[in-house]
């Protein structure tokens, strides 16, 4: 597959990524490589990048999962670095899933006011959305992404081998930001749409990227259309920190997945987004990922979580919303008996 060009940093794909990583190294000459995992992608990935990787380097291992991914394990890789030697001339190559990513290259923007770093992920949600797009972030007092910086890595490399470890939900998750990539741009909507059995496959993952990154060569710091990428993430954002910590805790995608067919309801009342399409995309979503219950007080608790969406402004909850696919609308404000509706949508359909 053809490398896809960002701004300051290039994707590529399978054995030409590694290639290109081990004459980055060699051309920068750096001083120290460290590779950040958890204890998953040391069992499961760790061999496989070794096996194309030439160069000495340095493990850091932390703990996996989204309760993790906060400034305590973000200050012991610090405390980590300084007791190793790191300097500026050092390079942090991130290896695992979105949290791996996110927290890896926020790690790295920050320590000296900004090391190198290198994404490798490997899952698919991270293939076609944490790993793109140079955000880097962590979770604060429970709540989504709320400190991090835009940063580029030096660049990406995409290989499916990874995925060959992941379980069925780890896929299906990731499925929820492809199939949301397709609800915004309109590419490859009707192939997804009308099969249920294929997650991903080249052309899926390369087309997947490539919707993600075009939008975000256009508007790298989310002033306009870069929050299309939003849709469904302002109340799946929410779901996903009402649950997190619980006995029920989400996976990224299945959050998402809720939130875009509640989503898709809201923009069928608000704009007009054809109801068919709505029942369309509930089905095929259906299918696929299991429906997350909510309660009364949980449903309230939703309202005073999505308070704290990064699209705000002014007070007022703003959504991405679709007037059909592949058009869509951004800093919309929604009634509550729009969203109540689109809910309720959910939970009964």
């Amino acid at each position: 597959m053809k490398p896809i060009n960002s701004h300051n940093y290039s994707i590529y794909f399978k054995k030409s990524g590694y290639d290109k990583l081990n004459e980055l190294i060699l051309k920068n000459k750096y001083s120290k490589i460290f590779v950040l995992v958890d204890e998953n992608t040391e069992a499961n990935c760790l061999n496989i990048f070794k096996s194309q990787f030439i160069n000495q380097f340095t493990l850091i291992i932390i703990d996996s999962g989204e309760k993790n991914k906060n400034l305590a394990t973000c200050t012991k890789v610090w405390n980590f670095l300084n007791k190793n030697n790191a300097d500026r001339k050092s390079i942090l190559i991130n290896l695992g899933g979105g949290v791996i990513t996110d927290m890896g290259g926020f790690i790295a923007s920050t320590y000296k006011r900004g090391v190198d770093f290198i994404n490798i992920p490997t899952t698919l949600l991270s293939i076609v959305d944490a790993s793109v797009g140079s955000k880097t972030g962590i979770n604060y007092d429970s709540l989504k992404n709320q400190i991090g910086t835009f940063s580029d890595p030096k660049l990406v490399i995409i290989d499916d081998k990874y995925l060959d470890s992941l379980d069925d939900r780890n896929k299906i998750s990731g499925y929820a930001e492809i199939f949301k990539h397709s609800l915004i741009s309109g590419n490859l909507f009707d192939e997804l749409i009308s099969d249920s059995i294929t997650l991903y496959n080249d052309k899926i993952i390369h087309n997947s990227i490539k919707v993600k990154n075009e939008i975000v060569k256009k508007d790298r710091e989310e002033s306009n259309i870069r929050k299309y990428l939003n849709f469904g993430h302002t109340i799946g954002h929410a779901i996903e920190s009402l649950k997190m910590g619980t006995n029920n805790e989400l996976l990224h995608g299945e959050a998402i997945a809720s939130g875009l067919i509640i989503e898709l309801y809201i923009s069928h009342l608000t704009l007009g987004f054809p109801l068919e399409k709505v029942e369309l995309c509930t089905k095929h979503i259906n299918n696929l990922f299991p429906k997350i219950k909510l309660t009364d007080n949980e449903i309230i608790k939703l309202y005073q979580l999505m308070k704290f969406d990064k699209k705000n402004y002014k007070n007022n909850t703003n959504f991405v919303l679709l007037k059909d696919v592949g058009r869509c609308a951004t800093d919309q404000t929604a009634r509550k008996d729009s969203i109540d509706a689109g809910i309720n949508y959910y939970l009964n359909n």
